[in-house]
This record gives C-alpha cells, structure tokens and sequence, in this order.
C-alpha cells in the first residue's frame, strides 16, 4: 500500500510528543511492507525532507492549524494514496476527505477525548471518515456514545511499546540510571511518575500518598514531566510541606525516558479523569515494573489488578494508593513477581508490530502476516 499519515500541526516528526511518538514507531514497522509518508509540521533545526527508518517525512509550514491544513493539502495536489490516516483532527480529515479521490480511504486516529467534543461540528466532521481508530475498547465505547452516527465505523486498536528498548533493567543499567539522578547507594523504595504535570495527571494526590505511605518504610518519588510554572511552583511547595522526597527530573526526552523506568521500583499513574489509554503505563510494564494506576477509561484494559499491578477505584484518595505502596514497597517478591506478569502481557499484546499488523489489515493490506520487529528479549 501506498499510505500518508497527517500529524497534528502542534509538535513536529521526530517530536516528544505523545501522538508523534506513536506515528513514527507505527509507521517505521508499517514501512517494512508499505509505502509510508508522514506529513508534519515544519521546525527550525529539521530539514523539509528526511528519512527516518524508511519513512518519508515531509515538513510544510505551519504557524496556526488554518495555514498548516492548506499547506498540507497543496503537498496532496496531484497526488494518489491508498489510504490516508488523520491523527486526532476531525476537520483536517473532513477536509482532505473532499480533496481526495474516492478510492482513496481516509481515516481518523483518536488518541483521546480532547479533540471530539459533543458538538454539531465535530459530529459534521466525523461522520466523513471511512474508517475510526480508538486506540482502546474505552475510547471506542465513549466516541460511540457521544456520535452514535459513526459507531459502525469504529475500531480498537491498542497501541505499543519498543519491547528492546524499554525492558527489564540489568544490574549495571540500574546503577547507571540512579548514578544519573545522584542517588548512588540509594535503596530507598522508590516511586517514579511520567507525563504531563497538570491537575488531572493527579500529582498533587501521588504526593499526598507518598506521605503517608512514608509512615511505614521510606519512599522516594520521581518526578518527570512537565508543567505551568505557577502549577509547579504549588507543588513543590506542598511537596515540602509534606516533607515527601522528591528529585523533580523535569522533561525528559523520550530517546533518553527508558532510563528513568530503569530506576525505580513502582510506577504510580494517579489520573483523576478519563485516560483514553496512559502509554506510560504499557512502557513501565515492558520495564518490568509493578504499576498502581487509576481505575479509568482504558487504563484497566493494560493493568491487570493483582496480576501486573493494582487497579485504584477511589484514586481521588491518597489513602487509596498508600496502601498499595506500603504493599509493594515491603515485598520485594511481590514487586518482582507483579513486573514479570506485566512484561509478559506486553509482550503478548503490545508491542509496535502487532499495532501496526492490525492497521495494515484495516487500511487494506493483502498480507495479512504480522509485522515484526527485532528480537524482543524476555
């Protein structure tokens, strides 16, 4: 097949960005077999033009989503694909729905709720795309819900992880990543959380959490990500106020976050809204780490509750997750036990390969053999 993938016009390819990290690892597999385009936002330091692990990525200007979606359909002009994926943009794919030929599939590529309000124009926009990825069976029942016009067109697909990349830490990688965040020596049970810092990623909870599961055994959480400086500011200052342990890593970029997994001893996702699927989750258990993680959206779906991990129902509550890091924090078995299940599942269900086999037999691909990538160790 011949395929374009649209990004968004915020990050540019190569990007951290959630969703640009997930086109590039997708298209890179799909490339074994197919043609594969990315089209994404020009950006100072990257050339118009590049080749990343056979994909072509091709760079337009942007500068507001209006100019960015005419710079993308002038790179269309006389151009045929058999099938285009629009990542997370409704309109962009509304549109390029009209400017293409009809046997030319378009889809659309949800990575969460954020870019499908309930509204008459996102319900005008949706109802274009041949075909809807939801990138969990949570996701897929919530768009459903919200344009029932469309729940026909809908399909799950889950995505991945680099299986080589984030996996179960040697004892060497491990001193290595401590010696980076100056904590040589350091046994302390420790407790890492990644992503965006913002009020519903539920930090100021972990946190609270983290004090009282210090009661019992002493914790150290790490902090990585990102946020308004006003947000941050308040909670650093309940952080001392609490008198948790924190080293606030800051942004990581994702070439170098395999390291920070490779730290800790627990990952801890506290959201405190619907998490369309929480990749975070999927990258700490291919690490092999035990996972306490909120009961929301897709997130149940990737942590098994007493098999990977725990599941938290009340996660409004630090008191829900202390017990939980009090539990794992004083078995070490345990701790071990609950990684290994979790590596396991992500290796019977997430990798890269097995979403992309998935999408090359949606789009239409002939050959419906699974995708591989390098060895993935145990």
């Amino acid at each position: 097949m011949n395929l374009l993938i649209v990004a968004p016009e915020q990050f540019p390819v190569p990007g951290n960005g959630s969703v640009e990290i997930c086109i590039l690892s997708i298209a890179r597999l799909l490339a074994k077999r197919h043609s594969v385009t990315v089209v994404s936002r020009a950006a100072a330091g990257l050339p118009a033009e590049s080749k990343e692990g056979g994909v072509e990525i091709v760079r337009v200007r942007a500068g507001s989503p209006k100019i960015y979606l005419a710079s993308v359909l002038r790179y269309l002009r006389g151009k045929i694909f058999d099938c285009i994926q629009v990542d997370n943009r409704p309109h962009y794919m509304a549109v390029i729905r009209k400017a293409v030929t009809p046997k030319t599939k378009v889809t659309l590529f949800l990575h969460s709720l954020t870019f499908v309000p309930q509204t008459s124009h996102v319900a005008s926009s949706i109802k274009h795309a041949d075909l809807i990825i939801a990138n969990s069976s949570s996701l897929n029942q919530k768009i459903s819900s919200r344009f029932p016009a469309v729940s026909q067109k809908i399909r799950t697909v889950e995505l991945g992880v680099d299986t080589g990349r984030f996996h179960p830490p040697s004892d060497a990688e491990r001193t290595q990543a401590k010696l980076k965040y100056r904590m040589k020596g350091d046994f302390t049970f420790t407790v890492l959380f990644i992503g965006r810092i913002i009020p519903q990623k539920g930090v100021h909870v972990l946190l609270k959490a983290v004090q009282l599961a210090s009661r019992q055994l002493p914790v150290k959480l790490v902090i990585a990500g990102k946020g308004n400086p006003a947000y941050m500011k308040q909670l650093r200052k309940q952080a001392a106020k609490l008198g948790v342990s924190v080293i606030w890593a800051g942004k990581v970029s994702h070439a170098e976050i395999h390291r920070l997994y490779q730290l800790a001893d627990c990952f801890v996702c506290p959201s405190q809204r619907h998490e369309a699927f929480g990749l975070v989750n999927v990258e700490a258990m291919a690490s092999g780490l035990p996972v306490i993680a909120s009961k929301t959206g897709g997130i149940p779906e990737i942590v098994k509750h007493g098999e990977s991990g725990y599941l938290v129902d009340r996660y409004h509550r630090p008191e829900s997750f202390a017990e939980y890091l009090v539990r794992l924090g004083k078995n070490s078995v345990l701790r071990s036990a609950l990684g290994k299940a979790g590596r396991s599942i992500v290796l019977e269900r997430f990798t890269w390969s097995q979403t992309a086999s998935r999408l090359a037999s949606l789009y239409g691909g002939r050959d419906s053999k699974p995708i591989s990538e390098n060895k993935e160790p145990l």
